[in-house]
């Protein structure tokens, strides 16, 4: 059996020497192979924690709107519910000096109530000889007001890919949530400023064509918003306001609407509202028709394509539907028709 070694098995019983030297064997063992394996894993489990910490933080940020980090909804998911609290809403735009493009938001800013449904415009510029791909990070400030922040049509959902010496008009279509008006921690915003910076990107996943926005086909859905944000303060489909009905204005003849003042240039006009004469229309009034009142134009011409493919689906007998009428729109007399 051996000597007794004075120790006790786990059991209660005397441990021989045999048994006592193996332990003690096993013992530094661990101590030679043990503490290194555990730093191993430790170490591997750091650098799978640190190579997935941006996904995760990306991912806690679009769930909470930390570091102001917008929402995305898809049109289904979006509120209809629209507040009588305003926000003012201001534009900015940045590239890494490493993107040969310029970059810049259409307007400076809007004014709209929350929940409203409204489209704007960036415009990027490749000014390089070759096509490239980047990408756009994007917040919103004050950072609180991230959660709030929920974008429907976005050029940043994406890695775009923009060919060289092209220009795009990029639209971005948002909403604030009118639960804002319902947060006390948000009683003291009026302001929210949202800021994108587009980034050389060299992923290799496969990414848009920003060409889509221009050579693509005409999006009346998306017309029929930027209507409703920019021309319905002024024109209905299917009633006279500050300018005449729209509804069935392809195919009628300029100045022809029943009981609406024209100006003298409109009345005396001698033609019949199309697709060319409409974009002409929006694109400057006055430079189509030298006397024309509506002081109101669209620089945009993806924009100005929209409502016009819009305006095609609207016909007399279907237009029912007032326009709402959006806050921030300008008054603009003496429109087309």
């Amino acid at each position: 059996m051996g000597q007794r070694t004075g120790e006790l098995s786990p059991h209660g019983l005397p441990l021989y020497w045999p048994y006592g030297r193996q332990r003690k064997k096993m013992a530094g063992r661990l101590r030679q192979y043990g503490i290194p394996l555990a730093l191993m894993i430790m170490v591997a489990g750091m650098t799978g924690l640190v190579s997935y910490s941006v996904t995760l933080y990306r991912l806690f940020c679009q769930v909470t709107g930390a570091g102001g980090t917008t929402q995305r909804v898809t049109e289904d998911e979006a509120t209809q519910a629209v507040s009588s609290r305003m926000v003012t809403v201001f534009f900015n735009a940045d590239v890494s000096p490493k993107l040969p493009w310029r970059f810049r938001p259409l307007q400076r800013s809007v004014k709209v109530r929350l929940g409203q449904q409204v489209p704007i415009f960036y415009e990027a510029e490749n000014t390089s000889d070759q096509d490239i791909v980047g990408h756009a990070t994007f917040n919103v400030t004050p950072d609180k007001a991230g959660i709030y922040f929920k974008k429907i049509e976005c050029f940043c959902f994406t890695e775009e890919r923009l060919a060289a010496h092209r220009s795009v008009q990029m639209p971005v279509l948002f909403y604030v949530d009118p639960a804002m008006a319902n947060d006390p921690a948000m009683q003291d915003v009026d302001q929210i400023t949202l800021s994108y910076t587009f980034f050389r990107s060299e992923t290799g996943q496969t990414p848009a064509d920003l060409a889509r926005f221009h050579d693509g086909p005409p999006d009346a859905a998306l017309g029929k918003k930027i209507f409703a944000a920019q021309c319905s303060g002024c024109h209905e489909m299917g009633t006279d306001k500050e300018g005449p009905r729209l509804a069935g204005i392809i195919g009628r003849k300029a100045g022809s609407v029943p009981g609406y003042p024209y100006s003298k240039a409109l009345a005396a006009a001698d033609f019949i509202w199309d697709e060319g004469h409409l974009d002409r229309w929006l694109a400057g009034p006055a430079a189509m028709l030298p006397g024309a009142a509506m002081p109101m134009s669209i620089d945009n011409p993806v924009a100005r394509r929209d409502i016009i493919a819009y305006l095609k689906q609207v016909m007399p007998g279907k237009a029912t539907e007032a326009t709402p009428r959006p806050p921030t729109a300008p008054v603009d007399r003496k429109g087309p028709g």
